[in-house]
């Protein structure tokens, strides 16, 4: 599906090195999907998928803790999910994922982000249809052949398969997330280098340099807004 996965981690990884701000993200993340189920994630498979995809960014134990012991503390803090759909420069397309208590603020912060940066925020399902929705694990020590053959036997319907640097990165439909997992589980495997269910481009598009530094500047102001989760967009970085 033509994304380098590990290459866009390791890059959001450099950019946040020196900061804590992607685990405050991933704290608020644990947090609201400990407290709309259990704080469990043997029974709670929100809470399980943002935990696998946590430990793939080494988010350290103790945000981890601290945000589901808030949880089953009761907290009375709240957050809504939102979504945002918008366009940069010369047909990229961009999706918005975020988790606010505020949400006015938020969708203020989100079109400033747009608007200063050369682009312009969209109604709802103007961008969305140009996306799958799909569930993506990347795994070591196994070739594609061993993947295939393991989640044919688990009836996972693979949906694309590819090598990257030392793993093997298997694209499905969300709902095969946790069977596919526990495929892997079955054979000793517990451990991803990929463990997202997100939103993959259909097309991508190629940007002029002028644009594509306009555009790089854009994702940049809208994945560091504090209420920001998740961007998503068609443009071909060149990983």
């Amino acid at each position: 599906m033509g994304r380098k996965w590990n290459n866009i981690k390791d890059k959001k990884a450099s950019k946040d090195k020196n900061t804590s701000r992607i685990y405050a993200k991933f704290g608020r993340e644990i947090y609201v999907a400990a407290k709309q189920g259990e704080p469990d994630p043997e029974s709670n498979q929100a809470l399980k998928v943002v935990l696998e995809r946590a430990k793939t960014y080494s988010v350290p134990k103790h945000i981890i803790d601290r945000a589901i012991e808030k949880a089953k503390g009761g907290s009375e803090e709240n957050y809504d999910e939102n979504r945002y759909e918008g366009f940069g420069p010369n047909g990229s397309m961009v999706i918005v994922d975020t988790l606010t208590n505020n949400v006015n603020r938020t969708a203020s912060e989100v079109r400033a982000a747009f608007g200063k940066n050369g682009g312009n925020m969209g109604v709802s399902g103007s961008v969305a249809y140009m996306f799958d929705h799909v569930a993506v694990l990347g795994v070591e020590g196994k070739t594609e052949d061993d993947v295939l053959e393991l989640l044919m036997e688990a009836d996972v319907d693979v949906r694309d398969i590819a090598e990257e640097d030392e793993s093997v990165i298997v694209y499905m439909e969300p709902d095969q997330f946790h069977e596919a997992q526990e495929a892997f589980q079955s054979i000793g495997i517990t451990e991803f280098t990929v463990a997202e269910i997100t939103m993959l481009a259909q097309n991508h598009v190629e940007l002029p340099a002028s644009d594509l530094e306009q555009f790089e500047k854009m994702i940049d102001a809208l994945e560091d807004l504090e209420d920001v989760g998740q961007v998503y967009h068609n443009v071909d970085l060149g990983e």
